[in-house]
C-alpha cells in the first residue's frame, strides 16, 4: 500500500469517528430535552400534608424532594440527595435535622451541613405557596 493511500484511509477513518462522536453527542442532547421538560413540571400538594414541625417526601421529575414545615420559619424544600455520596437523606422529627444514613452526615433545616463528610449544602428546590397549596417546581 502506498503512503498516500494509507494516509487517505487513516484520515477517512478518523473523520468518520469524529462524525459519529459529534452525532452521538447531538443525539443525547436531543433526547435529554424531554427529560428537562418533565423536570420543569410542577407538583401541587396541600399544606395539610406537611404537618407543623414535620416533612413530606415527594418525587419531582426524577428528583427526590423533601418539603419541611419548619417551626416558626415556614416551608422549605430540598433535594434529598446527599452531597457526599448521593444517598437519600431522611428527616428526623425528634432531632429536627436531615440525616444521611450512609455516612452519618447531618444537615440543618436550612440545608447547611452541620456535621459529617458532606462537602456542601443540600440543593434547594423552588416552592410557591398559594392559599392552602404548595407548588413544587
Amino acid at each position: 500500500m502506498k503512503r498516500r493511500k494509507f494516509l487517505k484511509v487513516i484520515l477517512a477513518f478518523l473523520g468518520s469517528i469524529t462524525f459519529v462522536s459529534f452525532g452521538n453527542a447531538l443525539f443525547r442532547l436531543l433526547l435529554s430535552a424531554p427529560a428537562k421538560a418533565a423536570e420543569s413540571k410542577k407538583i401541587v400538594i396541600r399544606k395539610t400534608e406537611v404537618p407543623y414541625g414535620g416533612a413530606k417526601n415527594v418525587i419531582w421529575g426524577d428528583t427526590a424532594v423533601v418539603v419541611i414545615n419548619r417551626p416558626e420559619k415556614g416551608l422549605i424544600a430540598f433535594s434529598r440527595t446527599c452531597t457526599h455520596f448521593g444517598c437519600l437523606v431522611e428527616f428526623s422529627k425528634s432531632r429536627q435535622k436531615l440525616i444521611c444514613p450512609c455516612h452519618g452526615g447531618t444537615y440543618a433545616l436550612d440545608g447547611t451541613v452541620e456535621s459529617g463528610p458532606p462537602p456542601k449544602p443540600l440543593t434547594s428546590v423552588p416552592i410557591k405557596i398559594e392559599g392552602e397549596t404548595i407548588i413544587i417546581g
